[in-house]
């Protein structure tokens, strides 16, 4: 089974016959097609989280399916605002808020925002006394269950992504009059693919949530549960259904009695509409194991080496020989430089390429692109059965001084 389609995999040849270096992909069209399947609802507010994946063209689509955003640095401000989005569009989070980013979102514009820390609240009030406007501030919430999941977001660990229940008790919201205490966000797992146990932690939440806006002394009108919705990347591993999803969200929302509920959608809302293109350079055996070794590794898409889990990868070509398993390794000098264990044909070969799905979130932006100076790779959106280049491959030279 595979994760492309006819269409994509054309796509995706017609590329590599003018390339010789790694390259991605995004199959804009899809992606128009299943954001619009997520707003097509009234429980939810959705918000794009741009760290997913800040290019232009993914920004644009989003923006045109009605999506807002979440950005969490300057840097991805000014690429939203680079697209003619509205700042009153813009939501900033991330638990490094120092001064002088604060004042950058302030003049630009930027009136809502998610407090890490009580520094924070201080600071946003001042800016905002500063500049004569209100902000509207949701606190974020660290809560701490025993025996719960692990993962990068945390789960139950202690992260540095806000404070817990008691820390933010310390908090008295009346010395800090420019700001409108709106409600509150917590967000600690990651690629969950269980509607089930994801409806079970909102539930779980809102007891502690609620007790935390009383102590406080706000009523909690806007809830945000961050993201946290996977996808696949394994055959056996089943989607969420969005239907079932919405059906849990509200009945969230109306046990917390909220007025808004909000989720920051990265992964979910662009992760299967990505494709990493790599170009094989040999196969080896070591010590009685099959290895690929790749042109393009964690340089470009640094994620398995963060997670342990792989993207799917298969060959471009059809081969009728026998598969058997490969480790495929990248460039790099180091063993972290795995993408994973495959079931590939024997016959692969120098002149062949191997295609990583599910890569529109988490990919290049996320990796370590300077290791070593290879080639950056390039970025491709597919739109209307048109390919365009957006971003072309770059050499060491041209980003080494």
């Amino acid at each position: 089974m595979s994760f492309l389609s006819t269409h994509q995999r054309l796509a995706i040849s017609q590329v590599c016959q003018q390339s010789q270096t790694p390259f991605y992909l995004y199959d804009l069209d899809k992606l128009e097609s299943h954001l619009t399947k997520l707003t097509a609802q009234n429980v939810v507010k959705l918000w794009y989280a741009v760290k997913a994946n800040p290019l232009s063209h993914i920004i644009k689509t989003l923006d045109n399916c009605g999506f807002d955003f979440d950005v969490a640095s300057s840097g991805e401000l000014n690429q939203v605002l680079a697209q003619g989005i509205s700042a009153n569009r813009v939501l900033n989070t991330g638990p490094a808020k120092s001064k002088k980013q604060i004042q950058h979102f302030l003049e630009s514009g930027v009136r809502t925002f998610v407090a890490e820390s009580i520094n924070q609240v201080h600071w946003l009030n001042q800016a905002a006394t500063a500049h004569q406007v209100q902000l509207r501030v949701l606190l974020r919430i660290q809560l701490r269950w025993p025996n719960s999941d692990k993962n990068p977001l945390g789960g139950d660990s202690l992260t540095p992504f806000g404070l817990g229940p008691e820390d933010w008790a310390q908090l008295d919201i009346s010395n800090y009059p420019a700001l409108d205490f709106a409600g509150l966000h917590i967000f600690q797992w990651g690629n969950m693919l269980s509607c089930k146990k994801l409806a079970e932690l909102w539930q779980a939440m809102i007891k502690p949530l609620q007790q935390v806006s009383e102590q406080l002394g706000f009523r909690l009108r806007i809830l945000d549960l961050g993201g946290g919705l996977g996808i696949p990347y394994d055959h056996h591993e089943n989607p969420l259904t969005w239907s079932n999803l919405i059906d849990a969200l509200d009945n969230i929302k109306l046990s917390v009695g909220c007025d808004e509920l909000w989720m920051e959608l990265g992964r979910y809302a662009v992760g299967e509409v990505g494709f990493y293109i790599n170009p094989v350079i040999e196969q080896k055996q070591n010590y009685g194991s099959n290895q690929l070794i790749v042109a393009g590794g964690i340089n470009h898409i640094l994620r398995p080496a963060v997670t342990n889990q792989a993207f799917p990868a298969e060959l471009l070509r059809e081969s009728q020989a026998p598969v058997q398993d490969y480790s495929v390794h990248g460039p790099l000098c180091t063993a972290l430089d795995s993408l994973g264990t495959f079931s590939l044909a024997t016959d692969i070969n120098e002149a062949d390429w191997l295609i990583f799905a599910q890569c529109g979130a988490y990919g290049f932006t996320e990796s370590m692109p300077y290791f070593l100076c290879h080639e950056l790779p390039a970025e491709y959106i597919l739109k209307q059965g048109e390919i365009t280049c957006v971003r072309e491959s770059a050499a060491a030279s041209e980003y080494l001084r």
